[in-house]
This record gives structure tokens, sequence and C-alpha cells, in this order.
């Protein structure tokens, strides 16, 4: 199994079971407009699977979004990594719930979930929730997740450079998603890097 790229996904269920020696990227892209109620179910069945899932969403007006991601460590010896980055604004919602479990046999595993938000309004609202469940003892696993608005500060310092106020928002939003666009096919980063010019 190599990597795998699924672009703005559908409302559903995305089931994948990872086996001995292979890996899965996935990426996910909700653009605004695109409410989406999402389940990722992965399980790591065999020894060195590894997983890599990366997202984002734009959420900019009245969006609905729920995001759950349920990894399974199953076995010894395997890895996964999560990042999910969201800009939020209007009266949007957003949820995220993700769940690592790494079972009694799986050991040496490492397991690593990120979730980190924009807030572009006082109205709008993300509600994140990463967990973790270790039955093993001998592990690397981390979760984190921040809610936050963009930094004053650096627009002021763009702004004293002759950058306007919304090209330096746009620029702080392109840098904040940059470690998931990265990832993705040049046409879907321009798609998002419009996308978020319209926001504005």
């Amino acid at each position: 199994m190599g990597h795998g790229h699924y672009i703005e996904p559908a409302f559903g269920r995305e089931v994948h079971r990872v086996g001995a020696g292979e890996r899965l990227d996935l990426d996910f892209v909700i653009l605004p407009g695109q409410p989406r109620d999402l389940r990722i179910e992965v399980d790591l069945v065999g020894e060195g699977a590894e997983v890599n899932l990366r997202g984002l969403y734009l959420c900019p007006s009245d969006e609905q979004v729920s995001i759950t991601v349920i990894l399974h460590h199953r076995v010894s010896g395997c890895r996964s990594s999560q990042l999910f980055k969201g800009i939020v604004g209007g009266t949007a919602k957003v949820r995220f719930d993700g769940t690592i479990i790494v079972a009694p046999d799986a050991q040496q595993t490492e397991a690593y979930q990120e979730n980190h938000n924009i807030l572009l309004t006082e109205t709008a609202l993300v509600e994140t929730s990463p967990q973790l469940e270790i039955y093993a003892d001998d592990v690397k696993c981390s979760h984190g997740a921040t809610v936050g608005r963009l930094n004053e500060e650096e627009q002021f310092y763009m702004r004293s450079r002759g950058i306007p106020e919304a090209e330096a928002k746009i620029l702080q939003m392109i840098s904040f998603l940059a470690p998931v666009t990265s990832h993705l096919p040049e046409t879907q980063a321009a798609a998002i890097e419009s996308a978020l010019r319209s926001i504005l």
C-alpha cells in the first residue's frame, strides 16, 4: 500500500486496514461552504505499519463540520501521525474528536496527534477532544490541541514594512496551513490559497 490522497471527502466513513510493512498517507481538505460529517477509522494490524493522516478545513461562514478519527494500534512496532488544522470564522462550528487506542500487545508504538485551530470571529466555535487510550507500556505517544487567533504582533510587523493588513492576515493563514498544504498537489494548494483570499 502506498500513498493516497483523499481530497474534499464526502460525508460518511473512511475505513482502512494497514498490514505489515505497509504505509498509508491520507490528506483531507474541506473548503468553505462544504459542511461535513466525516469519520475516519484506521487499524494498524501488521508489524511495521505506518499511517500519516493530514487534514485542513476552512469554515469562514456558517458551516457545521464534524471530524472523528479512531486510530487503533493492534500490533507492535507501528507508527502513526495525525495533523489537522482549521481556520474558522463567522458562526461556523467545528468539532474534532480524535482517539488513539494502543492495544496491550502493541509495544514499541509511536503515535502522535495534533489539532490546531485559528478563530477569525468571536462567534466561531471549535470543540476539540484528542484522546489517548494506552494499554501497553513501551510506547511513545502524544496529543495536543490549540484554539487561538491570528497574531497581531506579526501583523503589525508586516504592516510596518508596507504589507496591507488583509495581505498580512492571508500570509499568516498560509503559513499556519503550510504543514498540511506542503503535502498536497500544487493545484489543490493553489485552490486553498484562493479560498483564503476570498475569506477576507
